[in-house]
């Protein structure tokens, strides 16, 4: 199948490539012509595991393919895959920016020839493939084309994994024309016996918003539970594997930490939340989660300070992790960005390290931030460290050299990577979420 994928962020780069590697033939579309331009040198604009290498091979067999020009890549496709940004609109009120998606479906549509399903991979409220339709049907009457959605279930960290080995693929179409298209694309992934779900459009829109809010609520949930056990001497960490086991609850997304972030969970629950407020509905559930998630990181500030003795002021602060997750250098929405301001501006000295974002960190942390690079330089001197982030090289430190190396042995593990016999065995003064 020929394929073009419009917009080369994440979903689509990482869609792009994986399709490549299906076989199919991809041409990516971007507007910046200097991401286009280091993308064709092979170099990758964002940081996740094993992609470099797999667009690297693709483009070299001849499958992957980059340009700016949207003619070169639309005419002949098969497939037309809208994969730009939809942030939450910059006017605060929480409803996703879909003016990259309409913009696209415009301007696409005067390269249609022969019949193509336009396919929405980006996140996008209930409705936006009826307007997606509407835009090309007004530029381009005599267009041959269905819309379908596609929504994408990526990991950031995992998500080669989990494009090639998923769950399920859901496809929302309203053509036995389209969801063969569709189907074919996926034929790969079918003939390993993942389920590919055929749903209604507005269904299949809805099943991403519904998949982030439930996480999202699992987590928030954790987090809550979390502060009752700090209140009556329980154990969270025992408690989530007693719930865990249950196989109607599952094991995931029970870890209790600083709150979520990254680039869907928060800006999706939002967006949920006014969809359904223009329907005249609520959803109580999802607005508790989204509160519990903003006090979960103001608890954290209160953590760290009542660790420090009551105040931060004067005090040196090492911070290991600012990534909202290891295995990405996504800092979008990252509890960090919460954290770390509200420390600094009551006179905390701050001193960082993370193992992919620290350039990416620099464009949102405020000045006054130090940053190192070295996870053993960076606690040097230190009144306290606060892991953030649980990146693999975290969760094994010398913690006999921190010892040598910091002022004071104060260690607020916000990921409860550590038991906290490993520490205080060695004097330290442990801190961690949910437990003693």
């Amino acid at each position: 199948m020929k394929i073009a994928m419009i917009g080369t962020g994440y979903v689509g780069l990482v869609t792009g490539t994986c399709f490549a590697e299906f076989g199919h033939h991809i041409i990516c579309v971007d507007k910046l012509e200097d991401k286009i331009t280091t993308l064709k040198q092979g170099k990758i604009p964002i940081y996740e595991p094993g992609l470099d290498v797999m667009v690297a091979k693709n483009a070299a067999e001849g499958r992957l393919q980059f340009t700016t020009d949207l003619a070169e890549a639309v005419p002949d496709a098969d497939a037309v895959f809208i994969a730009v940004g939809t942030p939450t609109s910059r006017r605060g009120d929480g409803y996703a920016d879909l003016t990259y998606i309409y913009a696209a479906a415009q301007e696409l549509a005067e390269h249609l020839e022969n019949y193509t399903v336009i396919v929405d991979k980006s996140t996008v409220p209930v409705g936006t493939a009826r307007q997606v339709s509407r835009i090309i049907k007004e530029t381009n009457p005599e267009a041959d084309f269905d819309v379908a959605s596609n929504p994408e279930f990526l990991r950031e960290g995992a998500a080669i994994a989990d494009f090639m080995r998923p769950d399920r693929v859901v496809i929302g179409v309203e053509s036995e024309r389209s969801e063969q298209v569709l189907r074919e694309i996926y034929q790969p992934l079918y003939l390993r016996d993942t389920p590919i779900v055929s749903t209604s459009i507005e269904t299949a829109e809805l099943t991403k918003y519904a998949a982030n809010a439930f996480l999202a609520v699992k987590i928030s949930f954790i987090n809550e539970i979390a502060s009752i056990c700090e209140a009556v001497g329980a154990n969270v960490v025992d408690l989530a594997k007693g719930i865990g086991m249950d196989r109607r609850i599952g094991s995931k997304f029970l870890h209790p930490g600083p709150g979520y972030g990254g680039s869907c969970f928060p800006k999706d629950t939002l967006a949920l939340m006014r969809l359904v407020q223009e329907y005249g509905e609520s959803l109580r559930i999802i607005e508790a989660a989204v509160e519990v998630n903003a006090a979960q990181k103001a608890r954290m500030v209160k953590k760290i300070r009542d660790a420090l003795g009551g105040s931060e002021a004067g005090k040196t602060i090492a911070v290991l992790g600012l990534t909202f997750k290891p295995e990405t250098d996504d800092m979008r929405d990252a509890p960090a960005l919460t954290i770390l301001p509200a420390l600094l501006e009551k006179g905390a000295s701050l001193r960082v390290h993370d193992p992919k974002g620290m350039e990416e960190a620099k464009n949102f942390l405020p000045n006054g931030v130090e940053y190192v690079d070295d996870a053993y330089t960076v606690c040097q001197g230190a009144d306290a460290v606060v892991l953030m982030t649980e990146w693999n090289q975290y969760r094994a430190l010398d913690l006999e050299r921190l010892k040598a190396s910091m002022k004071e042995l104060i260690f607020i593990d916000l990921r409860n990577v550590y038991e906290p016999a490993s520490l205080t065995g060695l004097g330290f003064k442990y801190v961690g979420v949910g437990r003693k």
